[in-house]
């Protein structure tokens, strides 16, 4: 679905006009499809439909309160790496037995909230983790669910601080010490084994690497499964890429489903993914304002009012966002283009063909709705941006546009 298409010359989000949604409610703007999110849902639900997966939404990606309850309405489960996160999930309306905590550095409170919580199960990291949510459930007098993430070895082919599943990531153990904690765990009071867990990176255009994994991972499942009566899950994670330049091919969940399903429907265990950026990513814009156009006889620089603080993804991945015009024209001019914050890392877009645009005019940085105001801070002192969600021909404000009243709500002076 391509939520955002031109009407008569004018960019529209849905059934709603950015033009008219930017002067509405000012810019940086956040502007979210909620039909792109449904359908997103629906045709990964609808190509996975033969193993039936419990399908977590990874909040990590967007955790904005409407789009969290967004695809809970459509019967999602969360994947959640804080105690923060489950907080927001729960505040949303998850139901705990549908919400599956990963990371590799969770601390005794968010343990224990998890627990108290019942949440689905813990993907643990580490033999040291496993000890401490033992130690946390018998404290606790209840019993903790966990699945070792196993790090299957397999390059991704993915950008190197999106990578997971190699054996210099941080994330998960291999296949030997997977075994080997799962054993030792398994004597651990407070805790049942009850699942493998992998996630190999994020924004994977091939079906491949993903194959590869679960192949890798078969044999250690099927005997988990033998040994253990509570072992009942495979998480295959997320990773699903999307298409964020012109041309790129992606991965379908048609495509995806086809190298996947055959060998899930072997292992006849019950299945959780984790998808994320294909849920939410096509389904944002960040929209700006031109500031200036600057030339200084070497380049020109379109200098807009969203900087690195609303959209750090370019600056960090060195990722590129399809940039085009809320006004539509063919006309281009070729140059940066660049936020107000203090760095030279500021930038959007770099050495591009940009639409020829004037001060006030309007561009709308597409692929936005993954990892950008997730990633936001308040840099050089700046608020960050409102976020709307359109749902056909209706917008609604999801969040409130900071204040410079907000950055320092929480600041005292020393006066000692």
């Amino acid at each position: 679905m391509n939520a955002f298409t031109y009407r008569r010359g004018e960019l529209y989000a849905e059934d709603q006009a950015v033009r008219q949604l930017a002067e509405r409610y000012g810019t940086p703007l956040y502007i979210y499809s909620r039909n792109h999110l449904r359908k997103q849902y629906k045709d990964l639900a609808a190509a996975m439909a033969e193993v039936d997966p419990l399908i977590c939404y990874s909040m990590k990606a967007n955790s904005n309160a409407a789009v969290i309850r967004t695809f809970l309405d459509e019967g999602a489960g969360l994947d959640i790496v804080s105690g923060g996160e489950l907080f927001r999930g729960i505040r949303a309306g998850a139901a705990p037995s549908k919400i599956v905590f990963a990371g590799v550095g969770k601390t005794r409170e968010e343990i224990e909230y998890a627990l108290k919580e019942d949440i689905l199960f813990f993907t643990v990291e580490s033999e040291p983790e496993a000890v401490r949510i033992s130690t946390c459930a018998q404290e606790l007098g209840i019993t903790g669910r966990v699945a070792f993430r196993v790090n299957p070895g397999i390059d991704p082919r993915t950008h190197k601080y999106i990578s997971t599943g190699k054996k210099e990531n941080k994330f998960g153990l291999d296949l030997d010490l997977a075994a080997q904690a799962c054993e030792s765990s398994a004597e651990l009071p407070g805790i049942e084994i009850i699942g493998l867990h992998m996630h190999i990176g994020s924004q994977i255009l091939s079906a491949q690497p993903f194959a590869d994994s679960l192949t890798k991972l078969r044999r250690l499942c099927l005997d988990l499964k033998s040994r253990y009566s509570t072992f009942k899950y495979i998480d295959i994670g997320g990773g699903i890429g999307i298409t964020y330049k012109p041309g790129e091919e992606p991965l379908t969940p048609t495509a995806f489903a086809e190298s996947v399903v055959p060998l899930l429907k072997e292992l006849d265990l019950n299945v959780v993914m984790e998808p994320g950026r294909y849920l939410v990513g096509n389904a944002g814009l960040l929209v700006c304002r031109v500031q200036y156009i600057k030339d200084n006889r070497h380049k020109k620089f379109v200098i807009v009012d969203a900087g690195m603080n609303d959209l750090i993804r370019p600056s960090l991945y060195g990722a590129y966002h399809e940039v085009v015009p809320v006004a539509e024209t063919d006309a281009t001019l070729h140059g940066d283009l660049v936020g107000p914050v203090c760095e030279s890392g500021d930038f959007i877009a770099t050495e591009r063909d940009l639409p020829a645009v004037k001060e006030g005019d309007l561009l709308a940085v597409k692929g936005a709705g993954a990892y950008a105001f997730a990633m936001a801070s308040n840099y050089n002192s700046r608020p960050r941006p409102a976020e709307v969600m359109v749902d056909s021909n209706k917008a609604y404000i999801v969040r409130e546009r900071e204040t410079w009243e907000d950055l320092i709500e929480k600041e005292t002076f020393f006066d000692g």
